[in-house]
Parts: C-alpha cells; structure tokens; sequence
C-alpha cells in the first residue's frame, strides 16, 4: 500500500471509531496485564468470563498472590494451558511486589522480565496503559499488515517493526486496536468480510471476496 493509502485507511478507521480500545476487562494496570497473560492463545472473551470472577476475589497483586497458584488455576481453567498461565500470574505478582512495588513498571525491559510477559503482552500494557506508542502485533495484525500490503514482514517483529515506520504518527496510539478490530471482525482469517470493509478500495489483498 502506498503512504497515501496507509493514511486514508487509518483516517477511515479512526472517524469510525474514535476512541478504540481492548476488548480485555480489567480495573487497574496490574488487571489489564494479568488479562493479557491469559489471553495468550485464548479468546478476550473467554478470559473475560474468567476474570469477571477472578478480579473481585484477588484484584490487587498481594490478594492475586495470596490465592496463589492453586487458587488461581481455579478461576481460569476454563482458559487454555490454565495450569501454566496460574503459575506465571502467581509468579508475576511475587515479583511485582518483591521488585515494583506492587505496580506494574513502564518500562519494556521490565516487562518482558516477568513471568509469562513477552513482546506482546509488554506492548499492550504499554501502549494501552501507558500510551506508548508500541504496536502490539498479534495474529490477527500478522494477517491484517501482510495480508493488505500495509506492512509485510516474515514475522511478527518484522511487522511491527514495519507497522511503526509506516502507520502515520498521529494514528499510531490507536493503531494496534483498529487493526486488531479490523481483523477479529471484517478481515477474518478465512472469507474476508470484504463486502463491508471500510478500507476495501485501499486495499491490495489478492484474495478479495468482492
């Protein structure tokens, strides 16, 4: 896509919904990044059936980690590898207490030291809590930026990597909810919702369904 291109369909998007954000549930920073430790490989709505009753009975890290990981995996084992997800969440909390405080840091390399925090899950709380200009490039932003032409890459680093070179500055808070949106809902991994896109023309997708 040309830079023109890239501009009009962020425009698009953010005149469509101005102020987009995740679909995770949460109360507090520590709530929003304990929700995307357990949406890896998870849908946000079903970690949010989960934390709809986790977050009541631990919403702080020492409740979380007085709970501990037993009792934690009690709440989530509906979630995908719940057993493993527990143990991190319970882990995590330690450290944030032992090391932060009990808040969660703003840095990236703090971040990624946690247990069960990648490149991902640090991107999101960055960007979303701290309004970090990072873009957090998940599956469906995989797809979206090589499946349109906006910012091709072999893997989800090169992607971003793009994405934050190509994404005009003033769309790139909000960048990584739009295009999650955009391919949760309309570019779909199989059938694209082409039909109803916002951004059909702009598009290079080779696979249109119109």
């Amino acid at each position: 896509m040309t830079k023109a291109a890239i501009a009009e369909a962020f425009r698009r998007w953010h005149a469509a919904n101005p102020e987009p954000t995740t679909e995770l549930e949460y109360g507090s920073p520590f709530q929003l990044l304990v929700a995307v430790v357990l949406s890896a490989q998870a849908t946000d709505k079903g970690v949010n059936i989960a934390t709809r009753k986790l977050f009541p009975a631990a919403p702080t890290p020492e409740a979380m980690a007085t709970l501990g990981e037993a009792g934690i995996a009690e709440y989530v084992k509906t979630i995908g590898l719940y057993r493993t997800k527990a143990k991190n969440v319970a882990m995590l909390c330690r450290q944030l207490l032992e090391r932060h405080g009990g808040e969660v840091p703003d840095d990236r390399e703090a971040l990624e030291a946690l247990p069960g925090v990648g490149r991902k899950t640090a991107n999101v709380v960055l960007n979303t809590i701290f309004r970090q200009p990072t873009m957090a490039v998940d599956t469906h932003i995989f797809r979206v930026a090589n499946r349109m032409g906006l910012a091709p890459g072999k893997d989800v680093v090169a992607v971003e990597k793009a994405l934050l070179r190509r994404v005009p500055k003033e769309y790139l808070l909000d960048a990584h909810h739009w295009l999650i949106l955009h391919g949760r809902y309309v570019c779909v991994a199989r059938s694209p919702k082409c039909a109803g896109c916002l951004v059909y023309d702009l598009c290079e997708a080779s696979d249109k369904t119109v």
